[in-house]
C-alpha cells in the first residue's frame, strides 16, 4: 500500500546550514493498517507524513502509494492524487474561518466539476457519518474546537480517500474530545481505511485498534 524506500528528506535553511529531517527511512504501510508514529517534536513524523501526501518531495529515495511512485509526480499530478487518494487532517485544522462547515467540507471537491446532486451527496454522507448536520450552516469561527476539528475530519473524507493522515490531531483537544476522535478513528478503521497517525498524545499508545507504533528519534526509525 504505503512504501518509503531508503528516504533522506533534507531542509537548507541557507548555504551554510542544512537541516537533515529524515536519515534513510524504510516503512512499509499495510491497506487497512492503523499505523501511529510516535516521538517527539521535530522527530520527523509530520516529515513523512508530508511525502506520503506528496506535499513534499525527498532529497532522495522512493515513495510508492499503491505501486505507483508519486515522490516523482509534478505538482499537478500530485494535487490530483491527494484529491482522489488522500484525506489529510492537519494540527491546527487549516480550515477557511470565514466559511460555513458545508462550505469547508466541500473545497476538495471545487477542482472536480462535479454536478450539484454529486456534491450534495458527497456532502450528505460525511456529514451524517461525522454528526455535524445540525452544524452545516454555520461559520467555523463560531464551531467549538471538537467541532471544527469533526469539520477537517469531514472534509478529509469528502472523497472517500483510501488513506487517512492525521498530524498531531488531539493536539488542540481536551481528553474528552480526544476520546471521541479515537471512536472517529474506530469508525475509519471498519470502513477498511488505511490511517497513518503521527503523535506524541500518550493517549494512542497501546490502543487495541492501533496495529503498530513506529517510534521517530532525530530523522530514523528506532
Amino acid at each position: 500500500m504505503i512504501k518509503l524506500k531508503n528516504i533522506i528528506k533534507q531542509y537548507e535553511v541557507n548555504s551554510q546550514n542544512i537541516v537533515i529531517a529524515l536519515k534513510g527511512i524504510d516503512l512499509h504501510i499495510k491497506e487497512g493498517e492503523l499505523v501511529v508514529l510516535r516521538g517527539a517534536s521535530g522527530s520527523g513524523k509530520s516529515t513523512i507524513l508530508s511525502l506520503i501526501a506528496a506535499l513534499s518531495k525527498p532529497t532522495s529515495g522512493e515513495v510508492l502509494v499503491n505501486g505507483d511512485r508519486i515522490s516523482k509526480l509534478p505538482d499537478n499530478f500530485a494535487a490530483d492524487f491527494r484529491r482522489h487518494s488522500i484525506g489529510f487532517v492537519f494540527q491546527k485544522y487549516n480550515l477557511m474561518p470565514m466559511l460555513s462547515a458545508k462550505e469547508n467540507i466541500i473545497l476538495p471537491l471545487v477542482p472536480m466539476n462535479l454536478s450539484s446532486d454529486e456534491i450534495e451527496e458527497k456532502l450528505k454522507r460525511v456529514l451524517k457519518m461525522f454528526q455535524i448536520e445540525h452544524k452545516e450552516n454555520q461559520l467555523v469561527k463560531n464551531l467549538s474546537g471538537g467541532e471544527q476539528q469533526r469539520v477537517a475530519i469531514a472534509r478529509a473524507n469528502i472523497n472517500n480517500p483510501k488513506i487517512i493522515l492525521a498530524d498531531e490531531p488531539t493536539a488542540n483537544l481536551d481528553e474528552k474530545l480526544s476520546l471521541a476522535f479515537i471512536e472517529i478513528l474506530k469508525e475509519l478503521k471498519v470502513e477498511g481505511k488505511t490511517i497513518v497517525i503521527a503523535t506524541h498524545d500518550p493517549l494512542f499508545f497501546g490502543l487495541d485498534i492501533v496495529d503498530r507504533e513506529i517510534e521517530i528519534y532525530q530523522g530514523s526509525i528506532v
